[in-house]
């Protein structure tokens, strides 16, 4: 029974903490959390935390607060997360049915995750090997000047000018369209460049030198975008955030280095497991020393066809754990959702 009560002594030396940034004692634990026991009580049980390395006294004649290890044990024994409120529900789900393109919806859900937990927000770009052809858009801005426009089932919106050096009209260009549309939607990367390359082959330039020139151009720079790219992309937001948490950072500069520069970021999420539960990395559980004294809650994210993906938020470890995992793991479920429709 003392072994519970002491992990409720620990929750509200966690709760007091994170929502006062003063050291908390006995007295403050007593009058606000029904325990059921006497200041005496709790202040033996603070002794025996503090003897576990859970928690320690930053100066003396002040109230205790949770080391690293004493945040781990916390958040290792949430039984509850604290849901996102009903009108951030509505702004995150709002905001996705806007969203045009992938890049358009990783910017700006990374932009309203920072805000809703008021941390710093990281999103990783999904893998897209797996990604399929979803649809080729040909847009014809002069005769030899043409827009090719690839979306694949990821959501990601890729496009690039070519300039063609015979001139071709708009009925073969829609001609083309819609036959390129016909023989690769569904296609992998690779099946996708060989049925694009045999359209290729099937053009006559003896009888209509124009259009076979369109359909090399067009088939080249489609193999070029649908390409799978082996760079890891990564958007951050909220910077001011952790800059306005300054007083948790002993130094705040190696923090904001590890942020601007990514790697750290990005080699943290190559650890990370591709699955749908909540990464909590509490301060030197961080190997990254520019990380070693924020606390990291992540997961991941991703469609049906295999691209995944991590999201975040990075703040000091006086958070609120409850909400940040709450809020990251509801975010990533509207990310998976929206990129499954």
């Amino acid at each position: 029974m003392s072994e519970d009560r002491r992990l409720d002594v620990l929750r509200a030396i966690v709760s007091e903490y994170v929502h006062t940034r003063e050291p908390v004692g006995s007295k403050v634990i007593a009058a606000g959390h029904d325990l059921g026991v006497s200041s005496a009580t709790i202040r033996n049980d603070m002794a025996l935390l503090e003897e576990a390395g859970l928690i320690y006294q930053p100066h003396t004649s002040a109230g205790r607060v949770p080391t690293d290890r004493g945040y781990r044990l916390f958040v290792d024994h949430l039984t509850t997360l604290k849901p996102m409120s009903a009108p951030e529900r509505r702004a995150v789900e709002a905001f996705l049915a806007r969203g045009v393109d992938l890049d358009d919806v990783v910017t700006g859900t990374v932009r309203l995750l920072a805000q809703v937990t008021r941390q710093v927000a990281v999103i990783e770009y999904p893998t897209l090997h797996s990604a399929t052809l979803r649809r080729i858009e040909l847009v014809d801005l002069t005769p030899r000047r043409l827009l090719v426009v690839v979306i694949t089932s990821a959501g990601s919106v890729e496009e690039r000018i070519v300039d063609l050096d015979l001139p071709v009209d708009t009925e073969d260009v829609e001609r083309l369209r819609v036959r390129v549309n016909e023989e690769c939607e569904g296609l992998d990367s690779q099946a996708a460049a060989e049925r694009l390359n045999a359209l290729v082959d099937e053009a006559d330039p003896a009888t209509d030198a124009a259009l076979a020139c369109m359909t090399q151009a067009v088939a080249q720079i489609t193999e070029d975008l649908l390409r799978p790219s082996s760079e890891s992309r990564m958007v951050v937001a909220g910077l001011s955030n952790i800059a306005r948490s300054n007083v948790d950072f002993r130094d705040i500069t190696p923090v904001l280095d590890a942020l601007e520069e990514k790697v750290a970021l990005l080699r943290l999420f190559q650890e990370l497991a591709l699955d749908d539960s909540i990464h909590v990395s509490i301060g030197s559980e961080n190997q990254h020393d520019g990380l070693a004294q924020t606390s990291v809650v992540a997961s991941t994210y991703g469609a049906a066809d295999g691209s995944r993906a991590h999201l975040g938020i990075v703040g000091p470890t006086r958070m609120d754990y409850a909400r940040a995992m709450s809020s990251v793991r509801a975010v990533a479920a509207y990310l998976s959702r929206y990129l499954n429709h």
